[in-house]
């Protein structure tokens, strides 16, 4: 069964899925089942993906680690999102571009963001 906002990446051809709406089956894609990506919040050794968020009133700015994480061709973070109980607002960012993304979004939060080597992070707030 999916659940509303998983992230499934298929190991063939790359392609990622973001679950809209819940349901029964197996997502498949290039005839395999599709990778479910499990939302991290803990860096190991010296990964930097854990969103470090700064906060005033409704402006919420992201980054992505305490040391900026690498944007370079081969290694760089695709997706920032934020999300509250009644909206989700996304960038996305390609290489070379800042590590980081600013947000008007109201209530509490919770951010994830999507390397393209380690997956899946969110905050730990």
């Amino acid at each position: 069964m999916t659940e509303k906002k998983q992230i499934y990446k298929c190991n063939v051809c790359g392609n990622i899925v973001e679950v809209l709406h819940e349901g029964q089956g197996e997502l498949v894609c290039c005839g395999q089942p599709m990778q479910l990506f499990s939302e991290k919040d803990t860096d190991a050794g010296m990964e930097k993906h854990v969103p470090v968020i700064e906060r005033d009133g409704n402006k919420v700015k992201v980054k992505v680690g305490e040391i900026p994480h690498p944007m370079e061709e081969a290694h760089f973070i695709e997706w920032i999102e934020v999300s509250s109980k009644n909206e989700t607002a996304k960038v996305f960012l390609n290489p070379g571009d800042a590590p980081e993304a600013e947000f008007e979004i109201e209530g509490e939060i919770k951010v994830r963001i999507y390397c393209n080597i380690h997956g899946l992070w969110k905050s730990k707030v």
